[in-house]
């Protein structure tokens, strides 16, 4: 990919987000720079973005990526809804994941052959808005929501309190390693707003360079 393609790719806030989040905050100050030839971009379509989410709910990137890998044999390379539902859950299964969760995959391959989502729509709804109609999909909670917002729709003032990259990172970078409570890294999220999507994609950066894959 050259260069044109990826500044293509970057969204269009990212440059105004880094230039707050440096000036506004001494620990991205410092991280940012390590990091200064990648950003946030999506390549998944909203149906791929959300199962890749579910996949990797509760496991390391790493595990996640082996999962969907194996998950791509049994559905494609491009998996579909209609892919996914031909697979089944035993399928998935098959494919390594767990009962639960290879029951959520084929909720939501339902929910878009179904048509009981409206994706079509999520690009001008507010963020509230859009997590209240995905988490009504079962095994979509608010973190999965919010992976959504950050990682397909792009919304720059994302903060999933629930992430705990995020808040291991909070507890590393601002807390000298001790642990951090929710209220805590809402205090100190305050010096990145409306940027909280770049704060958070930059300290998941500092744990794990190579950015997981939407």
């Amino acid at each position: 990919m050259s260069s044109t393609d990826l500044d293509a790719a970057k969204p269009d806030y990212w440059e105004e987000a880094v230039a707050h989040l440096m000036r506004r905050d001494r620990i991205l100050k410092k991280i940012i720079p390590q990091h200064s030839h990648t950003w946030l971009m999506s390549r998944g379509s909203p149906f791929v973005t959300l199962a890749r989410a579910i996949v990797g709910q509760q496991i390391s990137t790493k595990a996640a990526d082996a999962l969907w890998t194996r998950l791509l044999e049994v559905a494609g390379k491009r998996p579909t809804p209609a892919t996914v539902l031909r697979a089944g859950v035993a399928g998935l299964r098959e494919a390594g994941l767990s009962q639960r969760k290879a029951e959520y995959v084929q909720d939501l391959a339902d929910h878009f052959g179904q048509r009981k989502v409206h994706p079509e729509r999520w690009a001008s709804m507010d963020d509230e808005a859009v997590i209240s109609e995905l988490v009504a999909i079962r095994g979509i909670g608010r973190w999965t929501a919010e992976m959504f917002l950050i990682f397909n729709l792009q919304r720059p003032d994302v903060l999933p309190l629930d992430d705990l990259g995020l808040l291991k990172a909070i507890s590393l970078h601002y807390f000298s390693g001790e642990p951090v409570s929710r209220f805590e890294a809402r205090e100190v999220s305050l010096a990145w707003q409306p940027w909280r999507t770049v704060a958070t994609w930059y300290l998941w950066r500092s744990l794990e360079p190579t950015p997981v894959q939407y």
